[in-house]
């Protein structure tokens, strides 16, 4: 609806609409990003990594406006002071690329073996399955051809493994290139996401915050599948239920587990409608707000400090900036450097001095749940320093025993 000021005489028409068109908003909005990336200063594309990292911390505005403005924040970080270790060790990689290469030798053939355990055991057999050659020029030019590939899949009535498509997702008004391990396409036509990832599955368990961090990555995937699959008629159906492979205990043999990415594709899709709003983020900064990695540090400093952030101890492990948010929360006594659990059950309190404020009776509503129980446990501890007091001072007063020698 749009706004007038001042008053209009009943019966006149009132003036035409001033709001920008949606084009030259998003233009606009490109072009503040740019200037916030800084000059000359290519964008650093987003991946799945990155906006699962993002749907993990969804109040954190400072990674929302980064990551929309292509920051490179390694870079940022370390002209900031606080390099972060942030990613995965060159063994790691190199362990991980040998045991994907593993899954998909002889066409996939284990690879499609697991997804017909865990995902569709009730279909027939992958036997002769397609592999189709997703080779094309740029981004742009092998999602056009995943997504062609996908749609002659979705009709051939057999198993197909797409190893490697590039998926296109649309993040704060620009295209997001996001590449999966493979996408397998079931006789019936439905699509499913395969993470294969290098940490072990023992006894058919893994550790649940890497299987969590997966399911994360593996939820964005699947958003971008169904942009593809709504463009088709029929819409093709894309399966919540993603393949996670994983070395079966310690060895080079491959395990499967079907894990359900509901909860994961909801939060992160919540997220990116968030980063839609990255223009009203943006233009609550002050003018000539500039990330740009060869400004002078104080210049830096302050930039980052104008765009709020949520820090918590999970963030060592999504985010670069982790260590430099870390060192700031400290500063401030924030409460959230402690974890998201204890900053959920202090409520409206938000720095470690507060709560001890609260907890003293200095400040603080007493009807305040937080605050109630705070005083309470107050009053137990130094009920229990003054007992222990008592029993010192009672141990020492009491004679003690001398026993003679024989």
């Amino acid at each position: 609806m749009s706004e007038f000021h001042g008053s209009a005489s009943p019966g006149s028409t009132p003036g035409p609409d001033r709001t920008p068109p949606p084009a030259t908003r998003a233009k606009a909005l490109r072009h503040r990003l740019a200037e916030l990336r800084g000059p000359d200063v290519p964008a650093k594309s987003l991946d799945a990594r990155a906006l699962a990292a993002l749907a993990a911390n969804p109040g954190c505005a400072r990674r929302a406006v980064l990551d929309g403005a292509g920051v490179d924040k390694a870079r940022l970080a370390t002209a900031l002071g606080a390099p972060s270790g942030f990613g995965q060790s060159q063994f790691a990689l190199t362990r991980g690329n040998a045991f994907e290469a593993r899954v998909k030798a002889d066409g996939g053939a284990e690879l499609l073996r697991l997804a017909h355990a865990r995902l569709d055991p009730g279909a027939e057999p992958p036997a002769g399955a397609a592999v189709p050659d997703l080779t094309a020029h740029g981004p742009e030019g092998r999602t056009a051809r995943t997504a062609l590939a996908l749609r002659e899949a979705a009709h051939s009535g057999g198993w197909t493994l797409l190893d490697h498509p590039m998926l296109a997702l649309d993040v704060a008004g620009s295209l997001a290139f996001l590449e999966p391990d493979a996408v397998v396409v079931h006789p019936d036509g439905s699509w499913s996401v395969v993470e294969i990832k290098s940490f072990p599955m023992v006894d058919g368990a893994a550790d649940p915050a890497k299987v969590g961090a997966a399911a994360r990555q593996a939820a964005v995937y699947v958003l971008a599948l169904e942009e593809v699959a709504a463009r088709l008629d029929p819409v093709p159906r894309v399966r919540h239920r993603v393949l996670l492979v994983c070395p079966k205990d310690f060895s080079n043999l491959a395990a499967g587990a079907a894990v359900d990415v509901r909860k994961q594709r909801a939060v992160t899709a919540r997220q990116l409608a968030r980063l839609t709003r990255i223009e009203e983020l943006t233009g609550a900064l002050p003018e000539g707000t500039c990330f740009a990695p060869d400004r002078p540090a104080e210049e830096l400093t302050a930039a980052v400090a104008a765009v709020p952030a949520s820090y918590a101890p999970e963030c060592l492990s999504a985010c670069e900036l982790a260590f430099h948010c870390r060192d700031r929360a400290r500063a401030q006594g924030a409460v959230t450097r402690l974890g998201r659990p204890l900053r959920a059950e202090l409520g409206g309190l938000a720095t470690v001095e507060e709560v001890l404020a609260a907890a003293r009776g200095e400040t603080g509503d007493p009807a305040d749940p937080a605050v109630a129980a705070l005083r309470r446990t107050a009053a137990l501890r130094a009920e229990a320093l003054r007992a222990a007091d008592e029993a010192a001072v009672l141990a020492a007063a009491a004679p003690t025993a001398v026993t003679a020698c024989p």
